[in-house]
Formats: C-alpha cells, structure tokens, sequence
C-alpha cells in the first residue's frame, strides 16, 4: 500500500450448527506491486463440507482471473462451467463477491447470487451503479458488475445470505434480518466507534447473526469488511543495537515515533527507560504460567519480555487467532496490537547478551532475529499488513 492509504481487510465466519465445515469461504491476496487487494467471498451450496468444496473451487478461480484482470463474462463463465453439477437438483452452483481495490481506491466488484453489498462512507451508504450480465450458456444466472472509486473512511461490507436471513421466521424476523436492518445495524457500530476496525466489524455482525438464529446457526455465516483508510502504525523495538554508542537512536525513536509503540525486552527497555529518565515498572495484572509478566513506562503502549513473548506472539499468528484468546498475557496483547494496526515497524537490536549467551555461540541472536522475520512473513501473507524490519 502507498504511505497515504491502507486496505484493512478481515472476516469472520460461522459454520451452520452441527457443521463442523463451514460452506462459506472467504480468501484474500495482495498484490504489493500493484498496490491491490482482492477479496472473494464464496458461498457453496448447500453446507458442509460438500458446499465448502464448490464454494473453495469458485473463489480460488475468482481470486486468479480477478487478479490477471480476466474479462468478467469469461471468468464467470470459466467458473460456472467448471463446477460440478449436483445430482439432486441438476444445477452447479457456488455464489461469489468479488472486490478488487487498490491503493487509490479504483474499486471493481462482481456480484453473483450474494446479497449485494453495502458502501459505508462514515454512517452513510452510498448507492452504487451496477451493470447486470447473463452470459449465453448460463442465461438463468445473472452477475452485476460496478466500479467506483472509494474514499478514505469507506467501508466495504459482504455478506452470505447466512446474515440477511438469520432469524427467518422469528417473531419480529418473519422473512429474516434484511438488508436494511443489517445496514442499520452497521450504521450504529460505525456511530459508537467511528475508526472500528474490519475485524471487530465483521465480527459483531456475525455475532448479532447469531443470536438471530438463537445461537445456533441456521446456514453458514460470513461477513467480508474492506475498510479504506489512512494507516495505523506500530512500532516493535527488541534487542538493544550492536553498538552502545547507538542506543540513544532506540531512545529518540520510542520518544518521536507516530503510532503505538511496544518493547520487547528486559535489557532494551531498561536502555530506554534510562536515557529517557522513563521508571519501568513490573506489571502483575496478567500472570501467565507460559508467558513473563510485562511492565508499564510512560509514552509506550506495551513492555514485554523479549524472545519467549515474540515465540509465542509467532505461534499465535501462525496458528490463527481465536474469537476471544483463552487469557489474556502479554503475547496475546502485542498479537492484538499488531491485528489493530496497519503497519509494524521493527527495530532489532544485534548485540548479543552476554548473561544470556557465548558470545562465540550467538543462537539467541539468530532466534531472535528468526522469529522477527517469522512474525513480519505471517503479517504480511496471512493478516495483509505491512511489515518492516530494520536491524541496528
């Protein structure tokens, strides 16, 4: 992404009760050197794993004619002509919403059987313009296409049908939730949390989804934010520099740094803390067996312990990041952090410590240096954030 914008793009999903695979799927790329992010939500007929094998086929399909700029007739006709044909009801089907936007805010969207989407600009929807196509072997399905340009502050939300008709046949819910009471929903999360981010978006409209459905899922539930903004950027400093004579550098760019800033580190922070006359205090608020408690210094969002809190921060975000984390600790604070921001910037320190380590054997070093880029990988493929380490 440019330096002056940033997609923020997340979902949340909800399998159909007694599923245990969900038949949506909901699959992101980036394409740094263009600056564009695409986003396909695919709903599979049916549920389980059966709908989940269409709907994966469908958006994989999607995502790559979407991102060689394949022509949309073709690429729905490819798509359509590819699944297979379900033996009960005759028909192959697999409905998908595509978003194609880059760092501009030139936005492509294809829509085929999903509810349509909605445009957000701050609490207002914004009508889009959307052209309709059949194509000539599938004349009983019809796709709209639109472009348009997104500004900063749009919010970009699909959805399956999962949430538009969640509650169907509840008193209050007769034909369902609808499209005007989710986007009424969302014009009121956006009103009590002006910058809330695509994660926690998606996530409380699928959570009120849910209740809809008495908390048990009547279909697969998913909901897709885009969410075009200026980013949010954090800071990760760990490890003090090879060379004392720069340790005032850590210390000037923890006091100037415009974002949210963390320490990874009992030696870095006690580096900072001293030149900037900053006490570092021990924080028991969140004892954790695994992890070392963190600590409090005015002016930083975060002070953990180093390498054993980065492990662990590294195994979260490799193993997926649960609704709510089982309990809270410093590892699952900084994973949080780093989900809430657009991006982080890590400054690592090369000077080995010697209480910890043989200076002739430096494997905390290279651990250290290991899981930094092992984290910075993971943000960049898997959460479609910026990453940036630099070593000192």
């Amino acid at each position: 992404m440019s330096g002056e914008s940033f997609i923020d793009v997340d979902f949340c999903r909800q399998a159909k009760h007694g599923q245990v695979v969900a038949g949506d799927v909901f699959l992101s790329r980036k394409i740094k050197e263009e600056g564009r992010v695409i986003t396909v939500l695919s709903d599979g007929l049916g549920s389980g794993v059966k709908a989940g094998v269409l709907a994966n086929l469908t958006a994989t399909m999607a995502l790559r004619y979407t991102t060689a700029f394949v022509d949309v007739r073709q690429s729905a006709k490819t798509i359509m002509d590819t699944l297979p044909v379900c033996e009960q009801r005759k028909i192959s089907y697999s409905t998908f919403t595509i978003v194609d936007l880059d760092s501009d805010g030139k936005t492509r969207v294809i829509e085929h059987g999903n509810p349509p989407l909605i445009l957000l600009r701050g609490q207002t929807p914004v009508p889009i313009e959307r052209v309709s196509l059949t194509l000539e072997t599938w004349k009983d399905r019809v796709i709209h296409y639109s472009e348009f340009d997104t500004q900063l502050g749009d919010r970009i939300v699909f959805f399956s049908d999962g949430v538009s008709q969640s509650g169907l046949g509840r008193a209050g819910l007769p034909l369902g939730w609808g499209q005007d009471r989710v986007t009424d929903y969302l014009q009121r999360q956006i009103a009590s949390e002006n910058e809330i981010s695509s994660r926690e978006l998606s996530r409380k409209l699928v959570a009120e989804a849910l209740a809809n459905d008495g908390r048990a899922a009547k279909d697969d539930i998913t909901c897709g934010v885009v969410y075009y903004r200026l980013p949010r950027r954090l800071l990760v400093i760990t490890g003090p520099p090879f060379s004392k004579e720069r340790d005032g550098e850590l210390a000037e760019l923890a006091q100037t740094f415009n974002g949210r800033k963390v320490i990874c580190g009992g030696t870095t922070a006690s580096i900072i803390s001293r030149l900037l006359n900053r006490p570092v205090t021990m924080s028991l608020a969140q004892l954790d067996p695994e992890i070392p408690p963190g600590a409090v210094m005015a002016g930083i969002d975060l002070v953990t312990e180093g390498t054993i809190t980065l492990a662990k921060v590294a195994e979260i975000l490799d193993h997926g990041i649960p609704g709510e984390p089982a309990r809270k600790n410093p590892a699952t604070d900084l994973v949080t952090l780093m989900l809430q921001s657009d991006i982080v910037e890590f400054m690592v320190g090369t000077r080995i410590n010697e209480a910890h380590q043989d200076p002739n054997v430096p494997v905390e070093l290279d651990l250290r240096r290991n899981i930094i880029r092992k984290i910075a990988l993971l943000l960049e493929m898997r959460y479609l954030k910026e990453s940036r380490v630099q070593f000192i």
